[in-house]
């Protein structure tokens, strides 16, 4: 097993080899790393839940086809070699240049995604990228980076370009970091942490606690199915999953059927929701024992039963922030039901949340009416708002205009330095050609 140096030193051979590639060679690469995943996405969802004990394997493969199929599909076509915009009235001309060898922390929630993700968008521009795979997932993600290596060498292409450290530890995670050029954290806050002080360019991401208000004008049972989808997906450990359903008090009984009629259990009862709060935050502190299992397992722990194809857990609770544990984030497909009598009071509550946890990630609303769209926009901390959409198309959709990604800035509020989905752009460095142009300034700025 190399050490990190030796693995530094193989990346920057790569890379070198690398240098005179076109842009069609270059998404030759991004072609073939990203079919193999989409064809091997079952095998490795098994995998990963088999290893991990987390998550939903269905949820899992169409997760690494969707990834596959829309970051490639993103990313297909775009400059990122060589010249990659000319400005004739500027006298601009924009010549890309690799960042160099990207150290890339994964969690254990997306073992093979993540390294998909971020090694698409770091080859994109050239670059060669290292993984450090959470120990728990170590299997799934070695397996995951030997197939797109095996993708890489079958165009001819070095594998190097792509490695991963087999027998992660902390310390390796650490050297990893300071021995890279740009680092990609993706993972706790502690992780984050880490990253922004090893001495590199770091881009770190921040805990998501999506907060979806459901405004008076809209259809309840559509926003009923993509709530459900929304919280139910991947068994609610994707950090985009809906926390909350923040919804007018008038339309209570709807919703609450609405829920219902898609399989969630739905409970206002004090005793039931105590239980599941309980049984979560035993102490106020997530339970980790929990994390990832399905809403039956969940019930099941706290006491109630329900069917085992049940997709999520909604209970109701009567206040919002840092009173209501439930309102933090919830690594299981647990929703919040909180609600309102007037838009502004729903709005009050998702910052409620948000100032709890999960300021910075996304929030959602389902509305027809552009002014509260708009309100939710400027009165929310938060990088994204997704309209009338599953709260998980955060990440990149071919139904909306955010790039695809599997690391969601959270800008300054969530300590990041980013308040957008990390894509190959941040991974160029970009040299700038500035011809003599006219004078733009015409008289004087201060008149």
């Amino acid at each position: 097993m190399l050490s990190i140096e030796e693995k530094v030193a193989a990346a920057r051979k790569a890379m070198e080899e690398i240098e005179g590639y076109s842009q069609e060679q270059v998404d030759k690469m991004l072609y073939v790393m990203s079919k193999t995943i989409f064809d091997h996405a079952e095998e490795l969802a098994k995998e990963a839940v088999d290893e991990t004990g987390l998550g939903n394997v269905s949820h899992k493969i169409g997760k690494n086809q969707n990834m596959a199929t829309n970051i490639f599909a993103d990313l297909k076509g775009q400059k990122s070699v060589g010249v990659i915009h000319r400005n004739e009235a500027e006298g601009l001309i924009e010549i890309a240049h690799p960042v160099g060898v990207i150290g890339s922390v994964t969690p254990t929630t997306n073992p093979t995604i993540t390294p998909l993700g971020n090694g698409l968008m770091a080859l994109k521009g050239k670059n060669a990228m290292i993984v450090s795979p959470h120990p728990r997932a170590k299997k799934t993600t070695t397996h995951t980076i030997e197939m797109m290596r095996n993708a890489l060498a079958s165009v001819g292409a070095p594998k190097d370009l792509l490695q991963v450290i087999e027998e992660p530890t902390l310390d390796l995670s650490q050297k990893l970091m300071s021995h890279s050029d740009v680092v990609i954290a993706t993972g706790g806050p502690g992780l984050v942490k880490a990253a922004y002080s090893s001495g590199k360019p770091a881009y770190g991401v921040g805990p998501g606690n999506v907060q979806v208000i459901l405004d008076d004008d809209f259809d309840v049972d559509v926003a009923a199915e993509l709530t459900v989808i929304g919280r139910s997906f991947d068994n609610g450990i994707v950090c985009a999953c809906q926390q909350s359903l923040i919804y007018p008090k008038s339309k209570e009984a709807l919703v609450f059927e609405s829920l219902r009629k898609q399989g969630a259990f739905v409970s206002d009862n004090e005793k039931e929701v105590t239980a599941i709060r309980e049984t979560i935050f035993p102490e106020g502190v997530t339970n980790p024992e929990l994390i990832g299992l399905s809403a039956a397992q969940i019930a099941s722990a706290a006491g109630i039963e329900v069917p085992d194809e049940t997709p999520i857990l909604a209970v109701k609770v009567e206040t919002s922030g840092k009173d209501e544990f439930l309102c933090k984030e919830k690594m299981s497909p647990v929703l919040v039901l909180i609600s309102y009598q007037e838009f502004d009071e729903g709005v009050k509550h998702a910052r409620n949340n948000l100032l709890v946890e999960g300021a910075g990630h996304s929030a959602g609303i389902f509305s027809m009416n552009d002014a509260h769209i708009l309100a939710v926009g400027e009165k929310l901390s938060v990088s994204r708002v997704v309209v009338n959409q599953p709260s998980i198309d955060a990440g990149g959709s071919p139904e909306n205009g955010l790039n695809p990604t599997v690391s969601l800035g959270c800008g300054s509020w969530g300590n990041n330095i980013i308040s957008e989905n990390l894509t190959f752009k941040h991974l160029i460095n970009i040299s700038r050609i500035a011809y003599k142009t006219e004078s733009t300034l015409k008289g004087s700025p201060w008149d």
